[in-house]
């Protein structure tokens, strides 16, 4: 196992790594809206979900992949009436194919947080 760390994306608030390579795998730690200069939240849900995936692509391209790699991902929401405004956001992210995914309805994320989204993706041939 290999960890891969960037400072283009929030450092761990807790005892993990952003993300890390296994073989051909790369397993990316959930991803909270910060700011990776400021390590605060950013305002507005729309934001939040924009800073995720930015947070999510500096970690991948760390590693030497970008979201054509992402084969999964997973949303956690606090909010899931705005499943679609996630939507029209990963649209601008992601082309076809696009990555499997899971959504999941939660009570809370750390630090206030409405939005959390974690990947994976296969970094081989």
């Amino acid at each position: 196992m290999k960890p891969i760390s960037t400072p283009e994306a929030p450092a761990a608030i807790g005892p993990y790594s952003q993300a890390v390579r296994a073989g051909d795998t790369l397993y990316l730690s959930g991803q909270i809206p910060l700011d990776p200069k400021t390590m605060q939240i950013v305002e507005g849900f729309e934001n939040q979900v924009k800073r995720v995936f930015e947070n999510l692509r500096a970690v991948a391209r760390a590693a030497g992949g970008d979201f054509d790699r992402v084969v999964r991902i997973t949303i956690f929401l606090t909010d899931l009436a705005q499943f679609p405004k996630v939507n029209e956001v990963m649209a601008t992210y992601f082309k076809e194919p696009y990555p499997a995914r899971v959504t999941v309805g939660v009570a809370s994320l750390p630090r206030g947080a409405q939005v959390e989204i974690d990947a994976v993706m296969h970094l081989g041939g």
